[in-house]
């Protein structure tokens, strides 16, 4: 199966590391696939989105990721976010109560966005 390089890093730590068969982001443009041999690109990544990396393990990383920039070449994917937390990271109970409980859109989008990476995982 083909690979390629792939990086998650967040502005206050690096989650991933490794090759993999692909991965889904979501971007200003639209939910992007990239897989071994995509084109390059630039894109930025939505406030409150999700990423999906599908390592050469098989394995089926999700996060939650607040805004950055997803970097396409030809031997690498990097995914630079201003934060990032994964899936299974997440206290369900307390993004529940946080969303329900905000003051703030920008409160209840990062809750949300918590609670979408958890469904992903879910349905991987």
């Amino acid at each position: 199966m083909a690979e390629i390089a792939a990086e998650l890093v967040a502005v206050e730590r690096m989650l991933w590391s490794g090759k993999a068969t692909s991965v889904t982001a979501q971007t200003t443009e639209g939910e992007i696939g990239v897989l071994p041999g995509h084109e390059p690109l630039l894109g930025q990544l939505v406030e409150n989105g999700v990423v999906v990396i599908r390592t050469t393990e098989g394995e089926t990383l999700v996060a939650a990721v607040q805004g950055g920039f997803l970097s396409v070449s030809t031997a690498k994917i990097t995914i630079l976010a201003d934060s990032a937390l994964w899936a299974h990271e997440v206290d369900t109970a307390d993004a529940e109560a946080r969303e329900r409980d905000a003051s703030t859109d920008e409160e209840r989008e990062l809750a949300q966005s918590e609670l979408r990476a958890v469904k992903r995982l879910q349905e991987s």
